[in-house]
């Protein structure tokens, strides 16, 4: 009987939640950290403002590229309060009758809970937990099985915001017993060959010189993957960037109404080509989508006079049913694209705002790096390990893509032309010079006998700087001993 009744009732709850649901409003038992009920409809969130700003905080420190365990250090010096004794105190939420330890002591794993809830774009988000028949214990599903409904609320966070951090925690990989903080560009650097991330080393040679390097290069073996490590120095790449972007903005404010133009021009010539594309492609995919109809109800006829065999039917029409399946799929997808030729202006507007929210800028900060840069491939030197040699980077921004601004470029003229051939000349003499000496020591032997006196008497001094150089970063909160690591990860959850 009781059985009986705990599944009835299980049952009129489960509905009483899809109910809930349907009508858009809230299934969780309490608002996130950020909002609090109001009081005249519990089923309506409002925007708690002292709560709000340390949300809105935390995305900030985010943007500025500072990971979960470097937010938690700052908010915990802070003596700030975690959402769940800020929530005990006004008497709401799942603690308020339980005892908290540390009050002031964050979580990583708060941060991280709160960096991805859309809820903080003013949407509903329903059934992100489901018990387990196993343990009877709630479990995080996925994202894709949540139930969003938009626009239920005031938000926080503007979507912008959200979807440039949503990309930076995809991208970014920072562990707390890492080399140090995680730089700038981290997330943003890609092979140009192989279209693999790259990833910065900073100690290897005792100084803290940041260098990337693609990440399939060095898997073993060791350049199968990737020919070469299209290694190259991060200040290079931050300064290039700076004055793009100083470029863009001064052009900007020169000739406001020319800037837009070539902004909407540019755009338009990328969206029109991926969208001609696009079109071709839907009309292979319909056509052919004809041909698989018409394929299926003649072997269908033929099997039914006994033309074609049974089993050999079933084996065709399996093969003709699962291309039909992902051409559709494929159509859908196509058909969106084509339809959404209209973002093309809305995404010009967007990077014009950007522009102009940042006209007289100084320094190119952090945050902007990242609201301005999408990616930024990276392509091998003309000659493989000469600093001086050429390379070229590409700059892709968000909403547009590539762009230059008109006259970015200017060609050298025939002097400019030929001392360069010059002193390139000279340079490619003096690296043949060194490069015949060098093998000439390593057919005598001098060369493997001063490797080894060289490494036993540097690799010491190696170790200690890097030793020193770990030993300023544990003492900013950066690189964390595997102690610290554990009790950095004991924070209180929202």
């Amino acid at each position: 009987m009781n059985e009986w009744y705990a599944r009835d009732t299980s049952k009129k709850i489960r509905s009483a939640y899809q109910a809930k649901n349907l009508a858009g409003k809230h299934t969780a038992s309490g608002a996130p950290y950020g909002y609090i009920k109001s009081s005249d409809d519990k089923n309506q969130w409002i925007v708690d403002p002292e709560a709000a700003a340390v949300v809105k905080r935390i995305f900030a420190m985010t943007m500025d590229g500072k990971g979960p365990y470097q937010i938690c250090k700052v908010l915990t010096d802070e003596h700030l309060e975690i959402p769940a004794y800020y929530l005990q105190k006004k008497g709401i939420g799942l603690w308020k009758t339980r005892e908290i330890q540390n009050p002031y002591k964050w979580g990583s794993s708060t941060i991280t809970h709160m960096l991805r809830n859309p809820a903080y774009l003013g949407h509903t988000v329903n059934f992100k937990t489901r018990k387990h028949f196993k343990d009877k214990k709630s479990h995080y599903v996925d994202p894709e099985e949540w139930t969003i409904i938009p626009n239920t609320h005031e938000p926080i966070i503007d979507q912008e915001t959200f979807d440039n951090v949503q990309r930076l925690r995809s991208n970014i990989r920072r562990y707390p017993d890492g080399w140090g903080d995680a730089h700038p560009l981290s997330g943003l650097l890609y092979c140009a060959d192989c279209g693999s991330k790259m990833y910065v080393h900073r100690t290897n040679n005792g100084k803290r010189v940041s260098q990337f390097t693609c990440a399939a290069y060095s898997k073993i073996p060791v350049g199968k993957l990737c020919k070469t490590q299209h290694r190259i120095n991060a200040d290079v790449v931050m300064k290039l960037i700076s004055e793009t972007l100083r470029e863009i903005v001064t052009f900007s404010e020169q000739d406001e109404a020319g800037f837009r133009k070539v902004v909407q021009d540019a755009l338009a010539a990328q969206q029109s080509a991926d969208v001609a594309d696009e079109k071709k492609r839907l009309e292979v995919c319909r056509s052919r989508m004809e041909e698989l109809e018409k394929m299926l109800c003649r072997i269908y006829e033929d099997n039914a006079l006994g033309k074609l065999p049974d089993k050999r039917y079933q084996m065709l029409d399996a093969q003709y049913t699962q291309e039909q399946e992902e051409l559709e799929a494929e159509i859908d997808g196509l058909h969106t694209a084509v339809e959404n030729e209209s973002e093309c202006e809305r995404s010009a507007g967007k990077f014009i705002a950007l522009v102009k929210r940042y006209q007289g800028f100084e320094e190119m900060t952090n945050t902007m790096l990242n609201e301005f840069v999408e990616k930024v491939l990276v392509h091998e030197r003309e000659i493989k390990g000469s600093s001086e040699s050429p390379q070229t980077i590409e700059i892709y921004f968000n909403f547009i893509g590539q762009f230059r601004t008109p006259g970015s470029t200017v060609p050298l003229t025939a002097e400019e032309q030929e001392q360069d051939e010059t002193v390139k000349a000279q340079k490619e003499a003096i690296r043949e010079k060194r490069r015949l000496a060098y093998q000439k020591r390593k057919a005598n032997g001098k060369e493997a006998a001063y490797q080894k006196i060289y490494q036993a008497r540097t690799i010491g001094k190696k170790v200690a700087v890097k030793e020193a150089i770990q030993a300023e970063d544990r003492a900013r909160g950066i690189y964390y001993l595997p102690n610290q690591t554990t009790a950095m990860q004991k924070g209180a959850a929202i």
